[in-house]
């Protein structure tokens, strides 16, 4: 490996005032951090990948992802596009030989989440899946306070998110409005919310939930309607590893969404974890009260932020905080836990989920 790992993209597209996951978030992360080059763009025209290279500073544009998987000056791949996309890219990626970051969802589902995840452990490569939260300061610096009994043992806990719910979306959103893509409230707002709660606790090991689609309909540019059956309104009760009872309220709202926060009731104390947005992009608060002390803000120490100063916060923080991180193994020193066996465990408590409210019946998770 090159001094810097050389990087390759798909699905960063630049575009004029564009919402692009790749292109916000991703491409001035990797800007920010000097171990990591933006080497190559791909997307799926010659012109806009060329356009695209000469915005982001890459040195090559391919518009055949193949090409870019093979390329000799390509360490790691990563994958930025629809999630339906993710698995034929990713495979084809692991096939090649190289790394690969891929973003939440890894799949469209726990079977596909599998497969790219054998495929990378058969291959022996190293993998990273965009569950950014993980690599929050404070989520980090909470999980540490938790494990070190700072509040005494945890013995309940509360995850609210509820965000807006978008109702008139454009080509380049509304197919999430069909529930097999795989990309919904559920997977993508609860997803990354519920792991945030699991980077903090553990893991859960029973479930009982309700899922169900509230706003059964949007509409397109044109004011069409759209029938939706993308699930927007989540409740789930369970209990975790340690014992823990925890209740989970994921929801997408039209008016006054009342955001993200994670409450843990401990012997001891209790935490209460706020995001500016959400857990995976915004900055984080915690706060701790023990005994009869009133909750007050617990600043996180600087050895939880391993970016440099200047990285941009909002979209980019956490996944310039997750790609530092990654270094060194992607270097082959250690190891790096936010990868592809992370996404199947939260692929397969989403799929236990699922099957709960399918059941109406609490299901053991794994």
């Amino acid at each position: 490996m090159a001094d810097k790992i050389r990087v390759g993209i798909v699905g960063a597209t630049v575009t004029q005032g564009g919402s692009g996951w790749g292109q916000n978030a991703h491409v001035p992360a990797l800007k920010a951090l000097p171990h990591y080059e933006l080497n190559a763009v791909c997307t799926a025209h010659e012109d806009t990948a060329k356009a695209s290279a000469a915005a982001f500073g890459a040195a090559r544009a391919f518009h055949k992802f193949g090409d870019m998987a093979a390329s000799p000056d390509v360490d790691l791949i990563v994958v930025c596009v629809r999630a339906p996309g993710h698995r034929e890219l990713v495979v084809a990626g692991l096939q090649a030989g190289k790394a690969v970051f891929c973003e939440w969802p890894l799949g469209k589902d726990l079977a596909e989440a599998r497969e790219m995840a054998g495929l990378a452990a058969q291959r022996s490569l190293k993998t990273i899946v965009g569950l950014q939260a993980r690599s929050a300061p404070a989520i980090l610096y909470a999980r540490d306070l938790i494990q070190s009994g700072h509040i005494g043992d945890v013995l309940t806990a509360h995850l609210t998110c509820v965000v807006p719910a978008v109702l008139q979306r454009g080509p380049g959103r509304i197919w999430q409005g069909i529930r097999a893509n795989g990309a919904n409230v559920l997977t993508i707002t609860g997803g990354h919310a519920i792991d945030a709660l699991c980077a903090v606790l553990g893991e859960f090991v029973e479930v009982s939930a309700r899922v169900s689609t509230r706003i059964p309909e949007w509409r397109d540019l044109d004011g069409k309607a759209v029938p939706v059956d993308s699930p927007d309104s989540i409740n789930v009760v369970g209990r975790m590893a340690s014992g823990a009872e925890v209740s989970i309220n994921v929801a997408a709202v039209p008016s006054n969404p009342g955001g993200n926060r994670i409450e843990i009731y401990g012997r001891e104390g209790a935490m209460v974890l706020r995001a500016e947005g959400s857990f995976n992009t915004g900055g984080s608060e915690v706060l701790v009260g023990r005994g009869k002390e009133r909750l007050a803000a617990m600043p996180v120490p600087s050895k939880y932020i391993v970016v440099p100063e200047g990285t941009p916060t909002g979209q980019p923080y956490n996944v310039a905080q997750a790609y530092a991180r990654a270094a060194d193994a992607l270097r082959g020193a250690g190891s790096f836990d936010v990868d592809f066996n992370l996404a199947v465990q939260r692929h397969a408590l989403i799929d236990a989920i699922e099957r709960s409210a399918a059941t109406g019946r609490s299901v053991t998770v794994g």
